[in-house]
């Protein structure tokens, strides 16, 4: 799912080819991207783009009318700046909203549709849209403890909760908690304050870092292929690769859909994170360590 540096970098791409342009027209490929009834998505048509923003992983486009366009990419929608005259085509083409100079696509993979688009009227209607999470760029350090420590949950999850913090996912999750040699399954609740101020100057760096870089290329040419998997980051989707900090292999630990990338040299001490299916599976087989797993790889390779 795209994230906040996705999400900036969408928006820095987005603004000099739309921003004071009428959106001429809206061709819809499939009706079940419009998840809103009134007033009617058409309507959006022959609006001039007033501004954009970003909207924890939303994009906003302020049209004129007080209308509001409201964009979810969810997990496999990703944008594509066309040549006039493109028409969507395959099965993955979802949307396309003609500038005149330019046709924006909307594209989603997989069987499963989650991507959305509404169209409401008034700031007050963009409210349901905002989960309510802090700005992690924005908060200072007693707005993102006060936050952080809100619920007892595990940091990364703590960190992807869209309630408690706005725009970070399954990705920079990982490379924030690398960055902050914290653990993902630690719980807020026991950590401690020079923890808690490690992890806030983390997520500064990392999102810094990313949406600066991203932006950047952004404004060269608009970013066609945008990833969870980037190259670059310490930890995330690198399993079995060497650290770059340590050279251990980094870990994973898997759980419904997601995964979580991690260094045990860096965050956890050495210790391996027992993946919930593997050590239900294997039980007391479990290895605990780098060390007992490299002596069981050994063993298997004897």
């Amino acid at each position: 799912m795209p994230e906040l540096p996705d999400i900036v970098a969408y928006v820095a791409a987005l603004e000099p080819r739309v921003v004071g342009r009428r959106l001429e027209a809206l061709r819809l490929a499939s009706p079940f991207l419009v998840r809103s009834v009134s007033p009617p998505i058409l309507e959006a048509e022959r609006k001039e783009v007033l501004g954009l923003r970003r909207m924890g992983k939303r994009i906003v486009f302020e049209l004129e009318d007080d209308l509001f366009l409201v964009l979810h990419l969810m997990i496999a929608g990703r944008l594509h700046w066309k040549p006039p005259g493109t028409r969507p085509s395959g099965r993955t083409s979802l949307a396309a909203l003609d500038f005149g100079d330019g046709i924006l696509v909307l594209t989603e993979a997989g069987s499963k549709k989650r991507a959305s688009l509404h169209l409401v009227r008034g700031e007050d209607a963009l409210a349901p849209f905002d989960r309510g999470g802090v700005e992690p760029l924005e908060a200072g350090l007693s707005a993102f403890r006060e936050a952080l420590v809100r619920e007892n949950h595990t940091v990364k999850r703590a960190l992807t909760d869209p309630r408690l913090f706005s725009g970070i996912g399954n990705a920079y999750s990982d490379e924030v908690l690398h960055c902050a040699r914290l653990s993902p399954v630690k719980w807020t609740s026991r950590l401690s304050a020079e923890e808690i101020e490690r992890l806030y100057g983390a997520t500064r760096e990392t999102l810094e870092k990313w949406s600066g870089r991203l932006v950047s290329e952004a404004r060269r040419s608009f970013p066609e292929k945008v990833t969870a998997f980037r190259e670059g980051m310490a930890v995330h989707g690198r399993y079995g690769k060497a650290c770059p900090i340590c050279g251990s292999p980094v870990q994973r630990i898997v759980y419904a859909e997601n995964e979580s990338n991690y260094c045990a040299t860096c965050q956890t001490g050495g210790k391996l994170l027992a993946d919930r299916a593997l050590s239900q599976l294997l039980k007391g087989d479990w290895p605990k360590t780098l060390d007992e797993l490299e002596e069981r790889k050994g063993r298997g390779r004897a």
